[in-house]
């Protein structure tokens, strides 16, 4: 199948057939992280490692960010040498063997399966991340208006794999009864589901990239033999050429989107720290619901409520832009919403942090809230954010420059383990505060800047 065919071998929605096979692959890829994420923190300060929860946080905000800086590299690795399909396929096969380091912790040192496992879940991610999410963007033409409801779509697979995870992951590996000898240490469990989960997708991805993809993706952009196909042979010439005005100036344009999102990451990356201290802590873990009577919870289980209102949503808002067409938000526009909903979000989780001060653990519902305003930010800047570097970067940076994307969440993710070390410290209202008069203020000032972020883009909606 050539390039062409591929693009326009489409389901009765008009998007391309091989979106859905990636969007499987990006499922199972998320399973395998978000798995591991959910019981990260706790596993940290478990009996297990006995970290404090400042530590704690700080490790995890280093790993996490860690996880969004290697695609830096690895991007650009697939681009120049690799190939972002086989750069793919080396990423799930470190994480999956760095899930499966997690769980020996009864074999080696814990502290060592720790950070052995987290690196080769790190550099993975690094081969990984980048290169799916452009593979993606090579599935459309240029100023294509089904490209930003088609990163909807692979974002909904990224949160079906996510919401299934703590789930599965939370269930099998959170300890009931920390005191329990038997139950203390059943954290291998999660861990080893996590990077089955990884192993699923990469047999999936090897069994079909062929048939779906045809060359897209194969050959690092620079490779220019006789017979490959000619829309890679037109790529690879465009990318002898020195970059245009016009292509610095979209450069400026993502890193201005860039610096926004690091912020936006900052405070949405609470869910796996202090939200998540805040679930096992100051939650009601046994409600007593309507006609069911009262059930029992883990704290690991709220991080599968972001995932299940981004499935909920996600196609709701790819109907909203694609049906908006020529009115369709700008993508500035759009960033400024993001942030600001994020911020209405952790005002809500202030007031439930206001009442467990004063009264002791309060319903779900606060974390809820919380979760579903930063979930419709998130549509209005993540996978918009992704769609914007397949249309600003140019052609031959594309993975380097997604990779680039990615080091928003880095950076985010460093201020977010370092916020999230003051759980003990600050009282949790102001914790939870400061993220919401934050991301309302920069939503606020990106919806000033959009009037000169739309003249670098150069027409580019």
């Amino acid at each position: 199948m050539t390039d062409n065919e591929v693009k326009h071998n489409v389901t009765k929605h008009g998007q391309p057939k091989a979106l859905y096979m990636l969007f499987m692959v990006e499922m199972w890829e998320r399973f395998n992280y978000y798995g591991m994420r959910a019981l990260l923190s706790l596993f940290m300060i478990s009996t297990v490692i006995g970290f404090t929860k400042a530590t704690s946080s700080k490790i995890y905000g280093m790993f996490t960010a860690l996880v969004y800086l290697t695609p830096v590299l690895g991007g650009y690795l697939a681009d120049r040498y690799i190939g972002k399909r086989h750069s793919i396929t080396i990423g799930a096969i470190l994480m999956a063997m760095g899930q499966f380091t997690l769980a020996s912790y009864e074999l080696i040192n814990p502290i060592l399966a720790l950070g052995t496992g987290l690196t080769l879940i790190i550099i993975g991610n690094g081969f990984f991340k980048p290169n799916i999410s452009t593979i993606v963007g090579e599935l459309y033409e240029p100023n294509d208006p089904r490209r930003d409801g088609g990163f909807t779509i692979f974002y909904m697979g990224i949160n079906v794999g996510a919401f299934f995870a703590p789930f599965i992951c939370g269930f099998l590996g959170e300890p009931t009864d920390p005191m329990n000898v038997l139950e203390a240490y059943k954290w291998k469990y999660g861990f080893m589901a996590a990077g089955t989960g990884m192993l699923i997708g990469l047999v999936w991805y090897l069994v079909s990239q062929n048939k779906y993809l045809g060359h897209i993706g194969l050959h690092p952009v620079t490779k220019n033999d006789q017979d490959e196909d000619p829309e890679e042979k037109a790529k690879a010439e465009a990318a002898k050429k020195p970059l245009t005005d016009e292509e610095w100036d979209k450069i400026k344009a993502i890193f201005t989107f860039v610096f926004f999102a690091i912020f936006f990451f900052a405070f949405f990356e609470q869910a796996g720290t202090s939200l998540n201290f805040f679930a096992k802590e100051a939650t009601n873990l046994t409600p007593v619901l309507p006609i069911i009577g009262q059930i029992t919870l883990k704290a690991s289980y709220f991080q599968a409520v972001n995932p299940i209102f981004v499935v909920l949503f996600a196609p709701l808002f790819a109907k909203l832009w694609l049906k908006m067409g020529t009115k369709d938000p700008s993508i500035p526009s759009k960033f400024g919403w993001g942030l600001f909903l994020q911020g209405i979000g952790f005002a809500a989780v202030a007031i439930g942090a206001a009442l467990y001060q004063a009264n002791g653990p309060v319903s779900a519902i606060w974390l809820i809230l919380v979760y579903l305003f930063c979930t419709m930010g998130e549509l209005c800047l993540s996978p918009v954010g992704l769609s914007m570097v397949t249309k600003l970067a140019p052609l031959k940076f594309m993975s380097l420059f997604m990779g680039v994307w990615l080091t928003a969440s880095f950076f985010g993710n460093l201020l977010a383990g370092w916020l999230a070390s003051y759980y003990e410290s600050w009282s949790l209202t102001t914790l939870f505060s400061v993220p919401a008069v934050m991301s309302m203020l920069f939503g606020v000032v990106m919806w000033i800047m959009t009037g000169k972020i739309k003249k670098w883009m150069h027409g580019v909606h």
